[in-house]
């Protein structure tokens, strides 16, 4: 008994040359050593057992990514800057054509006008303060007084007039932007147009891929395109042939909203001196 009693140490130390034991104390769950060491406390061991519980009754739960992690991209949609398929038109019919906003003719109006305007105002608040009115309204008022109504300078005057109202006319019910081919639409909040000269040179690239054009031009309007090309080898009608079903496929490709009708002219070059 006293070799055993010797073999240990104090109270509460192991045998000699050891730390001390592990003693775990009731209702606590954790050793000398863990409360030594900062393991964890009683609570965190709870913490963690009803979590494991309620993993095995409901599986994993679900945290999200990782942090520092790439977010799941976002299903394709109307808004996606992924892929982008545009809506197909719902009109009928072709598209109207673009509208000038026709700001020089409207500014010079504007401004002749309003010179007008403001000069009579000037006079006649000045003809109203007691001052004579200004000579070229005296004048003025004494020509139209003496002449007669078919006068030269007045018929002059008048055929002026009524062509520059004649031409603001015009200009107010025209749309303009002639040289503005309107294109295809393809969604219903996108208008498109494309140049006429554009349209020309890319028509003129497709006839020059043609076997046997040596030279093409090409002038594009918008019901009607004129294509004069000169053949420099083989039979002038396969070039043509070729050249036809080349500028068809060029104009399906411009997405255009009036397909216009090609005139096309196949010729061979002129011969030197």
């Amino acid at each position: 008994m006293s070799d055993r009693l010797s073999e240990r140490g104090p109270t509460g130390q192991g045998p000699r040359g050891q730390g001390p034991t592990e003693r775990a104390q009731p209702g606590h769950g954790q050793t000398e050593r863990e409360r030594a060491e900062g393991g964890p406390t009683a609570a965190e061991e709870a913490v963690r057992e009803e979590g494991a519980r309620e993993e095995a009754a409901n599986g994993p739960a679900d945290h999200g990514p990782a942090p520092g992690a790439d977010a799941p991209l976002p299903p394709y949609g109307p808004g996606s800057a992924t892929r982008h398929d545009p809506a197909p038109g719902t009109g009928r019919g072709r598209p109207p054509r673009f509208w000038s906003a026709r700001r020089i003719p409207a500014a010079l109006v504007a401004l002749v006008v309003l010179g007008a305007a403001g000069l009579l105002l000037y006079d006649v608040a000045a003809v109203r303060a007691g001052r004579p009115a200004m000579y070229w309204r005296r004048e003025l008022a004494t020509q139209l007084a003496q002449q007669r109504l078919d006068g030269a300078w007045l018929l002059t005057a008048a055929a002026v007039a009524m062509a520059l109202g004649l031409w603001l006319l015009v200009l107010a019910l025209t749309p303009g932007l002639r040289g503005l081919l309107p294109m295809r639409r393809e969604a219903a909040h996108v208008r498109a147009g494309l140049d006429r000269d554009a349209a020309a040179l890319i028509l003129r690239d497709r006839a020059m891929e043609v076997s046997g054009v040596r030279s093409a031009r090409v002038r594009v309007r918008r019901r009607r395109v004129t294509v004069r090309a000169d053949a420099h080898f083989r039979e002038l009608g396969a070039v043509r042939a070729d050249l036809a079903e080349a500028l068809d496929i060029g104009l399906d490709e411009l997405g255009l909203a009036r397909t216009p009708a090609v005139r096309l002219r196949v010729r061979r070059p002129p011969k030197k001196g």
